[in-house]
């Protein structure tokens, strides 16, 4: 696609064409000057809320018919709290310090020649999502305040909401210093047109998909531009055999139910055997109390009334409700390696009150966050201060964890000489 001529060239490329040439004009601008739009925007999304919960209602009432579960729903559901808080999360990205123009390190040659390796934006990014349509605010601001273009693809669950979202966005960029064509949105529902994002060198700088196992591989799977991979999160605790009981089901208890249908929720709970027998009782008290479904291996089936026997999709699982994999186990390296397996690199903890134990557990297991008497819940750029996220990266290079606006830079060298030649 990208090689046609200007005639051919689809509604998509030329969206992104446009989003590159709008990254050149938000590369220019000063701080002061990305934040002023930050915060029209956000005052624009607040003050027509009632446009955007009518056009949540529809997919909505799409979503239903469809039959999509009620996780899925949670996801898609705005109410007006929630556009208060994304429109409040765009005044804290505006808070924030500006990470472009950034000295990351200075040296001076003997030749006099003066090097610097500045903090520069990405230019395009391109986001590929699902259910969530707070994304779409999250995603633009944190880009345009990096100084970066954006070019949105949701999901087609949520279409109508996205939609209106992005008109009232670019509607507020034209009384701003950000050109509109800095945020564009693929409204179509064919395949074609994410397929054809994926190829998109000449136009996109990165790819960043978030929302389910089958997107993420279909992006990292097919795409030549380069991804930013986010990751599922099929999230463990491991309670070890000195783990303090109170503090463990606490911290169960909410890495669990706080909210289920997000990735930074527990899935997979692990038990040290010793633990267990001396606080099984109230293991199943507190499950039982929470209504939390369970999984398990034959010792935990043998122990929890009501609970069915594990299989492989059940270690797996993503299950985002109030539903749990038991694995009982006889070790800490059992634990880890039941992780290793199993895990999706994106968040683990470990409740015990044995450092020793915490440490190995800390250094060994692979994973974006890691966690010593605390919920998995705290992965989140918010909670972490690092500012809203775009995503929660479970790859090593480039980024890893939250990724908040430094993540969506990159480095350039800048030479300062007076004639120098080699």
């Amino acid at each position: 696609m990208t090689m046609s001529t200007a005639t051919e060239k689809s509604t998509v490329e030329l969206q992104a064409i446009k989003a590159k040439r709008a990254a050149k004009a938000v590369s220019l601008l000063t701080t002061d000057e990305k934040n002023e739009a930050l915060l029209y925007i956000a005052k624009e999304l607040a003050d027509n809320s009632e446009r955007i919960l009518e056009a949540n209602n529809e997919d909505l009432e799409s979503a239903r018919r469809a039959g999509y579960d009620e996780a899925y729903l949670d996801r898609l559901a705005l109410t007006k709290t929630r556009i208060v808080e994304f429109s409040e999360g765009l005044k804290q990205v505006a808070d924030l310090s500006d990470p472009i123009g950034d000295v990351l390190s200075n040296w001076t040659l003997e030749n006099g020649l003066e090097v610097e390796k500045v903090r520069v934006p990405l230019g395009v990014i391109g986001m590929i999502y699902e259910a969530r349509p707070n994304v779409t605010v999250d995603a633009t601001g944190l880009a345009l305040k990096s100084g970066n273009a954006i070019v949105l693809k949701g999901g087609s669950s949520a279409l109508n909401t996205n939609k209106m979202i992005v008109e009232i966005i670019k509607a507020a960029l034209e009384k701003t210093k950000i050109p509109a064509d800095a945020v564009q949105f693929i409204a179509s529902t064919d395949r074609e047109a994410t397929q054809e994002l994926f190829t998109m060198k000449e136009h996109i700088d990165v790819l960043i998909p978030r929302g389910g196992g089958a997107l993420i591989k279909a992006v990292v799977e097919n795409a030549t531009v380069p991804v930013l991979e986010t990751g599922v999160g099929n999230c463990h605790l491991y309670i070890d055999k000195e783990a303090d009981p109170k503090k463990a089901m606490e911290i169960m208890v909410n890495a669990k139910t706080d909210r289920p249908a997000v990735c930074n929720a527990l899935e997979t709970l692990i038990v040290h055997n010793e633990w267990l027998k001396l606080h099984q009782e109230l293991l199943i008290e507190t499950l039982e109390k929470h209504k939390i479904a369970v999984n398990g291996d034959n010792q935990i089936v043998s122990l929890i009334p009501g609970s069915k026997l594990a299989d492989e999709n059940d270690w797996a699982n993503e299950y985002l409700r109030l539903e749990i994999a038991i694995k009982t186990v006889n070790s800490l390296d059992e634990a880890i390696e039941h992780i290793e397996i199993y895990g999706t690199k994106h968040s683990e903890a470990i409740i015990t009150e044995n450092k020793e134990a915490a440490s190995k557990f800390m250094k060994l297991v692979d994973a974006s966050a890691v966690y010593h008497n605390a919920s998995t819940r705290f992965t989140d750029g918010g909670a972490l201060g690092f500012g809203a996220e775009i995503g929660i990266s479970t790859q090593k290079l480039h980024a890893r964890g939250p990724m908040g606006l430094p993540s969506l830079t990159t480095i350039k060298l800048m030479m300062n000489g007076n004639g120098q030649v080699r």
